[in-house]
């Protein structure tokens, strides 16, 4: 079964997204950066989901982690920001997806599904 990571300092977001997808994958959540890497620590993630800006570490710092650590998972980014230079430059340090909120569920699954199967 593979496996998600859902960070979002933001408790609708994580909840949202637990729903969504914790039927068919093995799903973590985690309030803040710090916390996601005391898990992704512990665990192999096929996919990172998570917000850009948090209190305390950012979810580029958690990318750069990711890429070091588990370079196999992919992270798709979830953002209050519509930045495209932000987007086009997060997406050239190695995140798979880039996500405006508010977004539709349709979407992000359909990120999710792609990002898994290149896994």
């Amino acid at each position: 079964m593979a496996s998600i990571l859902i960070v979002d300092d933001d408790e609708v977001i994580r909840t949202t997204l637990l729903d969504l997808f914790s039927e068919r994958y093995l799903c973590h959540t985690a309030g803040t950066a710090e916390g996601a890497l005391k898990l992704f620590e512990a665990q192999n993630y096929d996919v990172i989901i998570t917000d850009i800006s948090m209190p305390g570490m950012s979810g580029e710092d958690l990318l750069g982690f990711a890429k070091k650590y588990q370079p196999r998972t992919r992270v798709i980014f979830i953002s209050g920001l519509d930045d495209r230079q932000n987007a086009e430059r997060l997406l050239v340090k190695g995140a798979v997806g880039y996500l405006s909120k508010p977004f539709r569920l349709e979407e992000i699954e359909e990120k999710v599904t792609r990002a898994i199967e290149s896994h």
